[in-house]
C-alpha cells in the first residue's frame, strides 16, 4: 500500500521555473493531456516494480485502474482507492479506510495520475529522447520537499499515451509503473467510482 499510494505528489505555479521549461516537452505533454480528455474513460492494468539503488529487485506488484474525468478507481491485491471526485477513499485491504478530500488524493502519484498528463504546475520538465516509438521526457517537482528527485514518463508517439513512468526518489531507490491493455474507451459504470462501505469488512473502521 505505501507504494502503491505513498509516493507523494504527481500535479505552485513558479513563473521563474516555468520559463525554464522545454517547449518540445510542453508540446508533448499537451497533447497527452488533450488526449486523455477526449476519453470516454480509460480502464487497463499496471505493474509496479521497485528497484534498490544496488539494483536489487524487490518484486513486481499488479493491479488495475479504471479513470472517469476527475474519478478514478483503483485495486492492487486487497487494497483499494476510490475517489468520487470530492473525496478518496483509501481501503488498505485489512480493516482500516482513510477518507481524504480528492485534492489531497491528487498530490500523490498514483497510476491514474500518472496517465492524466498533467505535469506542468508541479514540474519543471524537459525532452530528454524521441527515438524509436517513445518520447521520453524527465521531471523534476518544482517542490524539494517531495519525496523523490525525477519522474521518467515514456510517451507512445501515435497513440499520445503515457506506457511507463520511473521515479527516482532521494536514496536513488527507482519505482516503474507499467501499463497494459489500456481501452481508452471504455464503458464504465458510474456506481464503480462510489464508495460503498458494505463491501468491505463489517468491522472496518473509517478515518475521516
Amino acid at each position: 500500500m505505501k507504494k502503491f499510494y505513498s509516493l507523494v505528489t504527481l500535479l505552485a505555479l513558479s513563473n521563474f521555473l516555468f520559463a525554464q521549461n522545454d517547449p518540445n516537452a510542453k508540446k508533448v505533454l499537451d497533447a497527452v493531456s488533450a488526449k486523455v480528455k477526449s476519453f470516454r474513460a480509460i480502464t487497463g492494468g499496471f505493474t509496479i516494480k521497485s528497484i534498490t539503488s544496488k539494483g536489487k529487485n524487490n518484486g513486481v506488484k499488479t493491479g488495475t485502474v479504471s479513470i472517469k474525468g476527475s474519478k478514478y478507481y483503483l485495486k492492487q491485491g486487497k487494497t483499494e482507492v476510490v475517489c468520487d471526485g470530492v473525496k478518496t477513499y483509501s481501503f488498505d485491504g485489512n480493516k482500516t479506510i482513510t477518507v481524504a478530500a480528492a485534492e489531497e488524493g491528487n498530490k500523490t502519484l498514483t497510476p491514474q495520475k500518472i496517465l492524466s498528463g498533467s505535469y506542468d504546475k508541479e514540474f519543471t520538465y524537459k525532452l530528454v529522447s524521441s527515438v524509436g516509438s517513445f518520447h521520453q521526457i524527465d521531471l523534476v517537482p518544482i517542490d524539494k520537499r517531495k519525496n523523490f528527485q525525477k519522474v521518467t514518463i515514456f510517451i507512445d508517439k501515435v497513440k499520445n499515451v503515457i506506457t511507463k513512468a520511473k521515479v527516482l526518489d532521494k536514496s536513488n531507490n527507482i519505482v516503474e509503473f507499467s501499463f497494459t491493455n489500456l481501452n481508452t474507451n471504455a464503458n464504465v459504470a458510474d456506481s464503480v467510482f462510489v464508495f460503498n462501505k458494505n463491501k468491505y469488512p463489517a468491522d472496518v473502521e473509517v478515518l475521516d
